[in-house]
């Protein structure tokens, strides 16, 4: 953590589960401030009294701002003086942004043009956007306006001195336990005495943890260069054996798992990495890096100057990755520090 030694680092979106993680892994480091940006006042007041409570002897680095990224005033206001900025602040969910899809752009779109306008404004020396793999191939509002998002980033990054302000994007798979998934749904089910209720059995969806999502900024901090595009190889499983799993450790019944049909905008399978992007991806162990297109306009010159060389990656997707079975995914569930909270119950 020497890179943040008193430095101030501000996550917008920053009382999600990201958020929380964050602070988690952050706050007993040598950072000099964490900045906490959201629009919700309730939440923040909850994680003011959990973190004056774990962490008394840390919490006064934490300082709270409300604010929305839709509105760049209240981003200019709240980032006087930082160092570097984790932008987490999104509409995530499928089905809303479907029946709500301006509120998705405003959101997602326009908010990300604003927190990366207002930290080139203001100097910020490094930028880490969270995106998802929605956005590859999307057939979703979500995943299109986080598709719309990434562009965004991409080009804004072509247009400052990476020098001066450094901007990258990271895209994930489903991160378990976070808020609003469906683990905790479950969970809930299963003690209230209900059946499981999933989309389709055959569904595949890449799975990894907070603490996986976290690392992947931090290795996009280290070692992206501006305009890349980070994700890390997480394995995958069908949505049968993720229920299955938690059945398994929470006593529900298997035999009594309720299909209940794809939702609005969902795909039975997510992609990480298209086979586009594939051409020109880089292996970076446990990462793939997709470098900015750095090519102008002037497409004429390519005839004569074109690359060759192309990556023999094809699309990387939840169908074709490491896939994970009922005992794989438990193990993976259990190392989850919720999970044993609620386990310990």
């Amino acid at each position: 953590m020497s890179t943040f030694t008193n430095a101030t680092l501000m996550i917008t979106g920053g009382t999600g589960s990201f958020g929380n993680a964050v602070l988690n892994r952050f706050l007993a480091t040598d950072i000099g401030e964490i900045r906490v940006f959201s629009r919700d006042e309730k939440k923040q007041d909850d994680m003011r009294h959990e973190f004056q409570a774990k962490m008394p002897e840390v919490a006064e680095k934490i300082k709270f701002y409300i604010g929305d990224v839709r509105d760049i005033a209240s981003v200019k206001n709240a980032m006087h003086g930082v160092d570097y900025i984790f932008h987490a602040a999104a509409l995530k969910q499928v089905p809303s942004c479907e029946f709500f899809p301006i509120e998705a752009v405003k959101t997602n779109v326009l908010g990300t043009e604003n927190v990366l306008t207002a930290a080139i404004d203001e100097g910020v020396k490094t930028v880490i956007c969270l995106s998802t793999d929605k956005a590859a191939y999307p057939v979703n509002a979500m995943g299109t306006s986080k598709a719309m998002m990434e562009k965004v980033i991409v080009a804004k990054s072509r247009t400052v001195d990476p020098s001066k302000t450094k901007i990258c994007c990271t895209r994930y798979g489903n991160v378990m336990c976070s808020r609003g998934s469906v683990i905790p749904l479950w969970i809930d089910q299963i003690r209230s005495g209900q059946p499981i209720t999933i989309t389709d059995p055959t569904m595949t969806r890449f799975i990894m943890s907070l603490d996986e999502a976290v690392d992947l900024v931090l290795f996009a901090f280290e070692n992206g260069t501006s305009g890349d595009i980070l994700v890390q190889k997480a394995p995958a499983c069908t949505i049968q054996t993720q229920a299955e799993a938690v059945c398994e450790l929470f006593g529900g019944d298997k035999n009594k798992i309720k299909v209940i049909g794809i939702r609005h905008g969902e795909k039975m399978y997510e992609t990480l990495l298209t086979k586009e992007e594939c051409a020109h991806a880089i292996d970076m162990g446990n990462f793939y890096r997709v470098p900015c297109d750095k090519r102008d306009l002037n497409y004429d010159k390519y005839f004569s100057q074109g690359n060759p060389e192309q990556s023999k990656l094809t699309e990387f997707n939840s169908n074709n990755t490491l896939r994970l079975d009922v005992e794989q995914v438990k193990e993976k569930i259990l190392s989850l520090k919720y999970i044993q909270d609620l386990l310990n119950m």
